[in-house]
């Protein structure tokens, strides 16, 4: 496969990457939220599954793999998915993909913390520059001054997905992505169940009737969740993390400007402040450590 095809995949990636951020809050209009994230993860797990099967490239994980997917499925997809799509409930489409995209700065905070591993100036320095973005959407975003309700549960969505990239980047000492992906879904999947059966038992599950709903929901799970995963894996391993994290710049901007024309969500100034100050806090505090860029992408930007 030639360079300029996978570039062109990694842009489709993080086009699709945004769009999902748009897509999930359009569905929250049909779906009750923990409904819709069971939804779209049984069909991106159903995919998933179908490629391994067909590929037979997964191995049996190991016992302490087990336990460690376990964590990387309840923090990166029961609790991330969770947050992530009651808190949108109550925020914008824009919002939710500038504090995801705070996730790399948190991990590296919560490396030191867990792990032991050193802060330096240029990671504390990107980091204070990401978290005054984060300050400028959450407190002026909103029609009025004050800190929403529902970015506060897309902080804890961003901060569950920061954990599991913990547990991720310990089993890729000894797992391939792809098996960590495929396997850390579907745990989560499983974890997901009986979150689905309370809110159906508590009467608050709601589904639409309509087959285009359903159609969308489906291309979200197997494109933008399953098919993109793969195609980012394959560019990571074509033109390298670095190359590939660049595109992570994307997404966040193409869910600014997709929400604006598809939900009518504004765009605020504090929204593009706040989106270039993450942005470039990122990119500082993650300068030296482009060999964990897939880490964060693979599991992240599934929304």
């Amino acid at each position: 496969m030639s360079n300029r095809i996978v570039m062109l995949r990694l842009l489709e990636v993080s086009l699709l990457w945004g769009c999902n951020y748009v897509a999930s809050a359009y569905l929250l209009r049909d779906f009750s939220p923990i409904f819709l994230s069971y939804s779209r993860l049984v069909l991106t797990s159903v995919f998933l599954l179908s490629i391994a099967m067909i590929s037979r490239k997964m191995r049996r994980p190991t016992k302490q793999e087990w336990y460690i997917l376990l964590f990387a499925g309840l923090f990166g997809t029961l609790f991330n998915q969770f947050f992530y799509f009651i808190g949108l409930q109550y925020s914008t489409a824009g919002n939710a993909s500038l504090i995801i995209a705070l996730s790399p700065v948190a991990t590296t905070f919560l490396a030191r913390m867990f792990l032991g591993e050193s802060l330096t100036v240029q990671k504390l320095s990107g980091a204070g520059i990401a978290l005054f973005g984060v300050v400028l959407i959450v407190l002026f975003s909103g029609k009025s001054l004050g800190v929403s309700k529902g970015d506060l549960l897309l902080l804890a969505a961003m901060l569950a997905l920061s954990v599991s990239l913990l547990f991720i980047r310990k089993l890729t000492v000894t797992m391939p992505s792809y098996d960590i992906t495929i396997l850390a879904t579907v745990i989560g999947t499983v974890l997901m169940t009986p979150a689905a059966v309370w809110e159906a038992s508590q009467g608050h599950l709601h589904m639409s009737l309509h087959l285009s709903t359903w159609l969308i929901l489906a291309c979200v799970a197997i494109f933008g969740q399953g098919l993109a995963g793969f195609w980012w894996n394959q560019g990571i391993s074509a033109v390298g993390a670095s190359t590939s994290s660049m595109f992570m710049n994307i997404p966040p901007f193409v869910a600014i400007i997709v929400a604006y024309f598809v939900l009518g969500d504004s765009i605020t100034l504090s929204q593009l402040a706040g989106g270039a100050l993450i942005l470039i806090g990122v990119a500082v505090s993650n300068r030296r450590m482009q060999a964990q860029a897939p880490l964060q992408t693979a599991h992240a930007q599934a929304k």
